[in-house]
């Protein structure tokens, strides 16, 4: 007769024993890893170019149900890091030709910031939840989400361009939705979508829970469409936008704007807008220059927005500058870029990082930053009275910036950008698709002019107004821009949803403080 004897489950030597020496690993072995980046980089899809925004609402599933299914917190902190770094080089993939191996460095380390959310992941969804953690977990795995979305939006970590919500730039429900809580309402809404599916797919005993999320997304996004307001029409301006295409050189490039723009003569424009860096030499040093310009804005009959990207005559340093130019020259009306492209425009921390010159297209001398923004008055022609708000590149995907404009009493919001470095990658179309949501969040209508595509106009509803331009264009093209009156909501009230997500966060990381220490009493002292 065989004697069966039962496991030692504790001991010493089942501290040491056989069946102690490996732990019980999470699903998946040696393949997670890659499986993680891979789900990590599939939300990019949602963005342009592909612009599946749909996919946005559920790419988030796979890289939750492994998170969560992470054998322990650590392997979930780990497994959120490498998600979001792929999340970051497949966003930001068009960056390659430019920073090298040096962009694998920065989104590994911005990965990083993605660690708190897959410890939230894994402790509210991790094992079988009942339908009280996966309610938390509609709440706070989102804002996670925004607090890892928030952190990299610092200007200084290079902002928040490939933010989730900005996926949704063409989908009417989710404008309204920026118009009433900005693009980080939005992204909330998404990553809740994508939290309530996970529960429905992996967590039987919280499927109802997560039904529930569902639901109610999609009431408060009905909600939100039937209750929140629309901005009033408010006349129309007649707008420009000259876009030479892809000319090597400031003095060719100056002679095919100068020759695109005079086509506009007789078409009773209010305002041409140029792109980003169309102007290589600073107006204060060029008498000729000036002279030029003003010429062809008597032309034409409008004032010009042209940017200049110089060294100024009347202070130190490169800088680039909206400036207006009216039928007698410059009008003194000048924006100094705030908000510098790290790397593109300068290096942080040169001393440390200035080897970055060598091995892509890092700044070789650093740009110098305006101190504040300007809305301006259009002194003459038809136009005359308009009142614009520049931004220069990638400061269109700053929503603080646009809002700020709008409440300073700006009409239209001009963003003048180039993107001629990343030509033939997703850039020029993500970088569009800004315009329509920060038109969306301030109800004012928003040009985005590019020197080489895609420029885009779109109407204080985020709706486009016309045709683009795209990448292959080389054209002068007008638009009848509907102007807006009226404050948003979102304008009006700020950031909220940032706050309420950050205020759930800190309530439910104080709850959890209170109930370990209350723990820590509670147990038998040796």
């Amino acid at each position: 007769m065989r004697v069966r004897f039962p496991a030692r489950t504790s001991g010493p030597s089942a501290a040491y024993g056989p069946s102690a020496v490996r732990k019980p690993s999470a699903p998946g072995g040696r393949w997670r890893a890659p499986a993680v980046v891979a789900a990590g980089a599939l939300p990019a899809l949602a963005f342009p170019a592909p612009s599946l925004w749909w996919l946005a609402h559920v790419a988030l599933v796979p890289w939750l149900l492994l998170v969560r299914s992470a054998g322990s917190p650590r392997r979930a902190a780990r497994e959120a890091w490498l998600g979001g770094a792929g999340f970051l080089l497949a966003v930001h993939h068009w960056l390659l030709p430019s920073l090298h191996v040096f962009i694998l460095l920065l989104v590994a380390l911005l990965g990083l910031l993605w660690v708190p959310w897959g410890l939230l992941v894994h402790r509210l969804l991790g094992g079988r939840p009942g339908p009280g953690r996966v309610a938390a977990a509609l709440v706070l795995v989102p804002a996670g989400w925004l607090l890892a979305e928030l952190v990299r939006s610092w200007e200084y970590l290079g902002g928040p361009w490939g933010l989730l919500g900005a996926s949704q730039w063409q989908v009417p429900p989710a404008l309204r939705l920026a118009s009433v809580g900005g693009v980080w309402l939005v992204g909330l809404l998404v990553v809740a979508v994508n939290t309530a599916l996970a529960a429905v797919l992996a967590l039987p005993r919280a499927r109802l829970a997560g039904l529930a999320g569902l639901t109610g997304c999609a009431a408060v996004t009905a909600g939100v469409w039937w209750w929140a307001p629309q901005p009033r029409p408010a006349g129309t301006a007649r707008i420009a936008v000259v876009q030479p295409g892809v000319i090597v050189g400031p003095g060719p490039r100056l002679d095919r704007e100068e020759a695109l723009t005079r086509t506009l003569a007789g078409r009773d424009v209010d305002l041409v807008v140029w792109g980003e860096s169309s102007v290589g030499t600073d107006l204060g040093a060029d008498p000729a220059l000036r002279a030029r310009l003003a010429a062809l804005s008597r032309t034409v009959g409008a004032d010009l927005l042209v940017n200049v990207d110089a060294r100024r005559s009347d202070r130190p340093g490169i800088f680039k500058s909206s400036v207006l130019v009216g039928p007698d020259g410059p009008t003194g009306d000048r924006y100094d870029k705030m908000r510098l492209v790290p790397f593109g425009e300068y290096v942080p921390a040169r001393s440390l990082l200035g080897w970055a010159t060598s091995v892509g297209k890092a700044a070789t001398e650093d740009r110098r930053r305006g101190d504040r923004q300007v809305v301006t008055r259009l002194p003459s022609g038809r136009g005359a009275g308009l009142r614009i708000g520049p931004l220069v590149c990638f400061e269109s995907a700053f929503p603080d910036m646009s809002r700020h404009l709008a409440a300073s009493g700006a009409q239209v919001l001009v963003a003048q950008s180039s993107t001629s470095s990343f030509q033939h990658g997703w850039a020029p179309a993500q970088h569009a698709s800004l315009a329509a949501l920060r038109a969306a969040e301030t109800w004012r209508p928003m040009v985005h002019a590019t020197l080489t595509g895609v420029s885009a106009v779109y109407d204080a509803r985020g709706r486009a107004v016309g045709g683009r331009l795209g990448t292959d264009a080389s054209a002068a093209a007008v638009y009848d821009v509907p102007l807006a009156s009226g404050v948003s909501p979102y304008a009006r009230a700020g950031d909220w949803a940032v706050y309420a997500a950050l205020g759930a966060l800190a309530l439910w990381c104080g709850a959890e403080g209170v109930r370990a220490r209350v723990r820590r009493s509670a147990s038998p002292r040796r």
